[in-house]
């Protein structure tokens, strides 16, 4: 029997307090202090790292490091990696006294994932995410919702939301893109898809994708009719995202750090929301960059950070920090501020050069020919290549030209003509040349013969 518990809108608006700003689930990326530094500007709802159901269920050590949280850390998400309803249900009943719901990731486009066979990598195999859905829904005292990719097929989506709510999914976030756009093949999200789902299906919808600064948020939620959208990236180059604000990368730093001074942080979590904060001027400051990637002490990170603002604040004084619209929308944003990271456009392919076709081509025409490279001394004298001409006098196989008795090589040493051809010049083994000195009459080969031999 299906415990009671808020279901659909009543969730979104009771447990989740009409989550709007969401911060989504990023694997070491999304703990509890990043969470807190977040949710002073603006998240309303955030989600813990995606983590491994079979390791939370098993690991009383991956637990402890991987899942912190407090009464203030609140609403909060669970989201777990599973294939396998049971090991799911293990991890969740491990949580949901400390959270508001368990998300089942469905997103995760990763190599990982594949060969874990989890997150996006289960689109296809809807029997085992209903049973896994369902399971939970039936067993777990708090909603379970799903993060779902598209598929290229807008139809083919809309069936797999609407599967995933019949399944017990009280909640669900789009994110608009397809399983291969990750990395620098990550593409714009398709907003329209998400919009679709949304009209599709009868519990809230999270957006997810294309979210670069605060105005792209109500443009989102303007566009889809979500009932709040999802900022990954765009939270972690700004974790003040939400609130509009531009601020000073030394100010966020300071302000994380000083965090995890409070709720012990793991140093492989610290440093990538560090490089992420102040990669706007590590391309500058390199020898920054380079300290960053050394140091692994709280202290040692507060003292980068207190140089790089020395250095920062002395550049805004002297440099004006106008902020102006490019003409593809893009701010300028001077580079001590938090800003988007836009990723660099892949290089196009080279073309490759154009042939003509033996038939048309000329044995005069220099095109085919190789060039020599600039340091390169062209050839001397190049000896010219040798041409078979003609056909073996036993066979049809083309005649090697030096033989005098024009035959291929396996005809010369057949009609036992090669020893007196230069060409082939064929040395005959010890046991041939024994038997042929037994049939000129030797009954027994002397030991001159043999020696020689």
């Amino acid at each position: 029997m299906t415990i009671q518990k808020p279901t659909g809108f009543e969730f979104w608006e009771k447990s989740l307090k009409s989550a709007k700003y969401v911060v989504a689930p990023m694997v070491d990326q999304s703990e509890e202090a990043w969470r807190v530094l977040s949710r002073r500007y603006g998240a309303d709802l955030c989600y813990t790292p995606m983590f491994h159901a079979r390791l939370f269920s098993e690991s009383q050590h991956y637990r402890d490091e991987q899942f912190t949280t407090s009464p203030q850390d609140r609403p909060l998400v669970v989201q777990f990696c599973a294939n396998d309803p049971e090991t799911l249900l293990k991890a969740a009943l491990l949580v949901q006294d400390k959270c508001d719901a368990v998300d089942l990731n469905i997103g995760c486009p990763q190599h990982i994932a594949k060969r874990g066979h989890y997150g996006s990598f289960l689109m296809e195999d809807w029997d085992l995410l209903k049973r896994m859905v369902s399971l939970l829904h039936k067993e777990l005292s708090i909603p379970v919702t799903c993060k779902i990719r598209i598929f290229p097929d807008v139809n083919k989506t809309i069936e797999y939301a609407k599967m995933l709510v019949d399944a017990g999914a009280q909640l669900l976030t789009v994110h608009g893109r397809l399983r291969e756009q990750k990395g620098h093949k990550t593409g714009l999200a398709d907003w329209e898809q998400i919009k679709l789902v949304r009209e599709a299906v009868s519990v809230p919808v999270f957006a997810n994708g294309n979210i670069l600064y605060h105005e792209d948020v109500q443009k989102c939620l303007d566009y889809t009719g979500a009932n709040g959208v999802m900022s990954a990236e765009g939270n972690l180059y700004n974790p003040a995202l939400f609130s509009g604000k531009l601020l000073p990368v030394w100010q966020m730093a300071q302000e994380y750090l000083d965090i995890c001074k409070e709720i012990p942080t793991k140093t492989h979590m610290i440093r990538p929301h560090l490089f992420k904060i102040f990669r706007p001027c590590l391309h500058i400051h390199t020898d920054m960059r380079e300290q960053l990637g050394k140091v692994k002490t709280i202290e040692e990170f507060e003292k980068i950070v207190q140089e790089l603002k020395r250095r920062l604040e002395e550049t805004a004084k002297n440099t004006p920090s106008e902020i102006t619209t490019n003409e593809d929308g893009t701010l300028n944003i001077p580079h001590w501020l938090c800003q988007p990271y836009f990723r660099p456009p892949l290089p196009e392919p080279k073309s490759e050069p154009t042939v003509k076709a033996p038939e048309a081509a000329n044995e005069d025409d220099q095109s085919l020919k190789r060039k020599p490279l600039d340091n390169e001394s062209p050839k001397k004298n190049p000896k010219p290549k040798k041409i078979r001409e003609g056909l073996c006098s036993h066979c049809k196989n083309v005649a090697s030209v030096k033989c005098p008795f024009q035959s291929c090589k396996q005809c010369c040493r057949k009609n036992e003509t090669c020893h007196q051809c230069e060409t082939h010049n064929y040395k005959k083994s010890k046991s041939a040349k024994i038997t042929e000195a037994t049939s000129n009459g030797d009954e027994e080969p002397t030991a001159a013969t043999a020696a020689a031999v």
